[in-house]
């Protein structure tokens, strides 16, 4: 029982490494913002894209979480693809508590001033698709 135990010990930490689910966790209906770019994080595990966008009650910094880096190579994404000032459009869930954040996996884009597509979600019960830059 005890090497049990230990073994929970070492492997345990490990496990909970792993990728988190988000079930319950993001509305199911989708939310589109568009604003300036203040921010984009290629980083692992999750890349960022912030934006600040106005309305009438003033100006909310927006949050998306996008995959890792190496996904988003595949949508040609660089540290050129997207600058600070640029203005886009991004939909996604939007968290349940009504923060202004939203992750960008199924059935999400992102899409530049002229509505060209930067990025695109699975489909839900589709595999991801690899994108226009993929190897």
């Amino acid at each position: 029982m005890l090497w049990l135990a230990a073994t929970g010990l070492l492997v345990g930490p490990a496990a909970w490494a792993v990728h988190h689910g988000d079930a319950g966790r993001y509305e199911n209906t989708l939310t589109t913002v568009t604003g300036t770019v203040l921010e984009v994080q290629l980083i692992n595990p999750h890349s960022v894209l912030m934006l600040e966008v106005v309305g009438d009650g003033g100006a909310v910094i927006w949050r998306g979480e996008l995959g890792p880096p190496r996904m988003l190579r595949g949508w040609c994404w660089d540290d050129d693809l997207i600058g600070i000032g640029d203005r886009i459009t991004m939909r996604g869930r939007r968290l349940k508590n009504g923060q202004p954040y939203m992750t960008l996996s199924e059935e999400a884009r992102v899409l530049d001033v002229e509505g060209r597509e930067l990025f695109r979600g699975n489909e839900p019960g589709q595999a991801d698709e690899p994108g226009p830059c993929a190897e």
